[in-house]
């Protein structure tokens, strides 16, 4: 017999495994990699954006559904309480633009490891393999079914994460086995997604990334997002930190109409942007239009805009009108990208959906249907955008489990 048997090895599962350990509870944890936080390890392109330095209620700001079913977890332990614990496990932290976390290594390895080595230090039992059933009797739970046998125990975390990244374990186990026992699971959908396009010069601009634009979307013609920073084109349509993030925000793919405008120039307003051009063109003025867009733009986009904008390549510069001026400019205060969908959800770097919060108790993450049984991590119908706020809810959750977790008689 174990206290509590943990399913998944991630961050909400070591996180949940080693509180209840601390609390001198024997806990048995199942991840059938051979090395624990195999997902953790490629966060934040093998940097691992921790948590966000930021206070509860910016924190709330980036969760798109039920933040306040957070609150709870949060308020025990939050971005602070975080940052503090790693740092007690020697791994030194630092804080970057937008109040991202990362360890100081950049090497996300370095959180891995320390969780898993407080994990052995604790005792904390850890078998490579697979649940495949959690058993109850009278509503309440008393064993693990495996690939390798029974498991008695008193308590089952449920830890197993979503359907992103399949190859580090992240399969749907989790959602079955919830389902199995009651639980209502949201449909699974990808979120902090590249995005899809119709348009063939994104493919044209294959590999081609920009700095410091504005990215906006609109969802049936209505503002939805709008940040500073990068993005890159693709062979299927647009990736980078900036459409990732305004991923999160399209929750209604499929059923509503989504489209991207890019400000190649934010720093300039249409009226300094405007004299910039004519000073441009005054300086190229014995040019071709299409060679003589080189200081306002990447090589790779200029053949594009010279399409979109409708005036012919082989124009000279001092024949232009101030109209075919004004195109460009609203071209390059507003590039257009049509959306027509998502990249399939296991390349997403987090999935939306899961076990309803309405059937979890906040202040322990107990299910409310079957005594004994817990959830934690990106299993809950809990995402958030971009900026360590996804890992923020496994450590938080996790903990909460983890000292919910009651000990065997």
């Amino acid at each position: 017999m174990t206290d509590l048997v943990v399913v998944g090895g991630g961050p909400a599962g070591m996180m949940c495994a080693l509180q209840a350990a601390r609390r001198g509870l024997s806990v048995t944890l199942l991840d059938r990699n051979q090395m624990l936080g195999r997902k953790l390890r490629i966060t934040g392109k093998g940097r691992c954006n921790v948590t966000n330095a930021c206070d509860t209620r910016e924190f709330m700001a980036n969760i798109p559904g039920d933040g306040r079913f957070l609150y709870s977890a949060m308020s025990r332990f939050g971005t602070r309480e975080v940052m503090a614990f790693f740092e007690s496990l020697g791994v030194p932290l630092k804080v970057e633009r937008g109040n991202r976390v990362f360890p100081v290594s950049d090497n996300a390895n370095d959180v891995a490891d320390a969780l898993a080595r407080e994990c052995r230090r604790l005792g904390v039992r850890t078998l490579r393999t697979s649940a495949r059933e959690i058993l109850t009797e009278d509503g309440a739970v008393t064993g693990v079914v495996t690939d390798q046998g029974r498991i008695a125990c008193r308590a089952a975390a449920l830890c197993t994460g979503g359907l992103s990244y399949p190859k580090t374990g992240s399969d749907g186990t989790g959602d079955g086995i919830a389902e199995e026992l009651g639980h209502t699971v949201t449909p699974r959908r990808p979120s902090l997604v590249p995005l899809e396009s119709p348009d063939g010069y994104c493919a044209e601009m294959q590999g081609f990334s920009l700095r410091n634009v504005t990215l906006s979307a609109y969802e049936d013609g209505k503002l939805i997002f709008r940040e500073l920073g990068e993005m890159l084109f693709t062979h299927f349509g647009v990736s980078g930190p900036l459409v990732l993030s305004a991923s999160a925000k399209m929750r209604r793919m499929g059923d509503a109409d989504y489209r991207l405008e890019i400000d190649l120039k934010p720093a300039l307003d249409e009226k300094k942007l405007d004299a910039r051009l004519l000073r441009d063109f005054e300086k190229y003025a014995n040019r071709e239009f299409q060679n003589a867009l080189g200081d306002l733009a990447g090589r790779a986009m200029i053949p594009v805009l010279v399409r979109l904008s409708g005036i012919p390549g082989e124009t000279k510069v001092h024949d232009l009108t101030r109209e075919q001026r004004q195109t460009l400019l609203r071209l390059l205060k507003a590039f257009p990208v049509r959306v027509s969908g998502t990249r399939p959800i296991d390349e997403a770097i987090v999935t939306a959906g899961g076990v309803s919060t309405k059937e979890v108790n906040p202040r322990t993450m107990e299910s409310k249907l079957v005594r004994g049984l817990y959830f934690a991590g990106e299993l809950l119908d809990l995402d958030a955008y971009t900026g360590g706020f996804n890992l923020q809810i496994a450590w938080c959750t996790g903990y909460v489990a983890g000292n919910a977790a009651e000990k065997a008689e």
